[in-house]
Parts: structure tokens; sequence; C-alpha cells
């Protein structure tokens, strides 16, 4: 019985896995084109006022947090205008105190009937008067002191400085442009010929090479626009690199469907230089030597195009 059993073990071999049939399977036309790194959201960081820049904390390529201060705009003149309504108002507060007193001087009058109820009420109304002019000129002194806040030039967005025009000791306009900020993530813009323009499908899985690396990702839009012959499609990728935006980046395109033989990649061998496929007939199984195409991946398994030396209809042997 143990020389039986240690016969049958030596003979039996791994079972064979069952013959592919080919047939023709559409696979995607790809087109190699560049796309360029674009911030979704490009935003000018503004001077709210006119002034000479006295700070810049930030250069190009710094990360940032919206709110954050980029740069100072000083105006000389603001600071007059503040101390001149500190003064204003220390001179109110003078002719209040006097004010007071004459209106309490008044009402002890009237208590002994030295003077008239009128009196006093115009007294009264002197105090609320200068009230009134000290709290307006307290408001004129916050606008003045919300102009000098409005000089800290502020991140509009969380993001990467693209570019500083501006340089310190220069003076700006109420308006300009001081640094400009990208954000809200990044992407890639294509530029693709207008004959593949209906041949793009949003939606579809893109694969790019960017820093040597492969990645995938999505064209997320189409835009209907066409201007020198040529569509604009965007693409969104998963944790793209952003440290050079407008960099460009391989991309390669599906344009349309194909017709093409496919095997899996462990089903050629290379001998020689030259690259063999098992095919069972029916005196066996033989080889036969093809010219392999592009490697692409259904499915999750390794595809391999064979351009010649197979038909449908053969059974390739998948080891």
């Amino acid at each position: 019985m143990r020389l039986l059993l240690l016969v049958a073990l030596v003979t039996a071999g791994p079972a064979l896995a069952q013959p592919l049939t080919l047939d023709w399977r559409l696979i995607p036309e790809m087109k190699a084109v560049y796309g360029t790194v674009e911030a979704r959201d490009t935003i000018p960081a503004r001077a709210r006022i006119g002034g000479t820049v006295t700070e810049l904390l930030v250069s190009e390529g710094d990360r940032v947090e919206q709110g954050a201060r980029l740069a100072t705009v000083h105006d000389d003149k603001i600071a007059f205008q503040i101390a001149a309504y500190a003064s204003r108002i220390e001179a109110l507060q003078a002719q209040l105190a006097v004010a007071e007193s004459d209106r309490a001087r008044g009402a002890s009058l009237v208590e002994r009937g030295a003077t008239s109820q009128q009196r006093l009420e115009q007294l009264q109304t002197a105090v609320d008067v200068i009230r009134g002019q000290i709290a307006a000129t307290q408001a004129e002194r916050a606008v003045v002191e919300q102009q000098q806040a409005e000089g800290a030039v502020l991140a509009p967005v969380t993001g990467r400085v693209l570019s500083v025009p501006a340089v310190r000791g220069s003076v700006v306009m109420p308006g300009e442009v001081v640094a400009s900020v990208g954000g809200g993530g990044f992407f890639l813009r294509l530029s693709v010929p207008e004959r593949h323009a209906a041949d793009l499908t949003e939606g579809a899985e893109i694969q790019i090479t960017a820093g040597g690396k492969a990645a995938a990702g999505r064209l997320a839009k189409v835009y209907p626009l066409i201007q020198g012959g040529r569509v604009q499609a965007d693409v969104e990728v998963d944790q793209l690199a952003d440290a050079f935006v407008g960099a460009r980046v391989a991309v390669d395109l599906p344009v349309g469907q194909r017709r093409a033989l496919l095997v899996p990649a462990t089903a050629v061998t290379t001998r020689g230089g030259v690259d063999f496929v098992s095919v069972a007939e029916p005196s066996g199984a033989a080889r036969r030597a093809v010219i392999t195409g592009e490697s692409l991946a259904q499915d999750g398994v390794a595809m391999v195009e064979i351009v010649t030396g197979l038909a449908p209809g053969d059974k390739v042997v998948v080891p």
C-alpha cells in the first residue's frame, strides 16, 4: 500500500489550467498629451489702503493659511488723523465737564428758586449736545483706526503663494495686488486637439506620470468652448504634487476604443530575445513566436497585447 501511494504521488502532476480561447477585446485608445498643474482658485491679496509697504512676510512658494498676514501697508496720514481726533475728544470732554458743572449749579439754583426751570433745561441740552459730539468724534476715530488696521494684507485662502509683485518699501494704491495665492486644491489642465473632443468622457480614468511616478486620475470636466482648434479638460488627481504650479505632466488620455488580442502576461515567455506563447493543438501544446504590444491591466490581471502570431479562436495555455 505504501508503494502504491508513493507511485501515485510521483505520477500525479499539477493540474493544468483550462486553455484560454482568444477573442477580440475592446481596449481604450490612449493619446499621450501633457497637462499643466493649475490651482483651482487663484486669488490676489490686495492692499485695502494706499501707502508704503513696510513689511513683506512671504515669498513665492510659501504655504499660508487663510487670514494670515502677508504684508503691512502704512500710511502716515492715518496716524495724524487719529491724533487729531484724540485731541478733539479731550477738548470736548473738558467742555463736557464745564457744562455738567453749570447744570449742577443750575439745579441747585432751581431748588432755591433763584432761576427758572427753562434755564436748567438749556443747561441740560448743552450737556447732551457735547456728549453727542464726543460720541460722533469717537465713531469717526474708530473708522480711521479701522483703516489703519486694514493696512494688514491678509491671505484670502489657504494655499501656496504663487507670485509677490510688491517689494518692501514700494508705494501701493488701494486695490493693488501685493501677492497672489493659489488654493482650493490643484488639478491638471489639458489642452486636447478638437478631433478628440467627442471621445472625451467625464469620469474616465486617466493615467499620469508626475515626478517619475505613475498615478491615476479622473477626467472631471470637459469645457465646451474650443479655441485655436483645441478643447480644454480638467483632471483631478489625488495628492497631486504642487511644488511647481504650471509644471507639465505626462498624461495618457483615452480618446476612443480599439480591438486587440490579449493574453495574460504569465503566458508569454522570452527566449533568445523572442517572445513565445504556448497554444493548445490537437497534437499537443506548441510554442508560437509572437510580437507583443502594450501591457495593461484588466480586472486586476496583467495582460499583454499580441500584435501578430495569434488569431481569434486560438487556445492559449496559461501556466
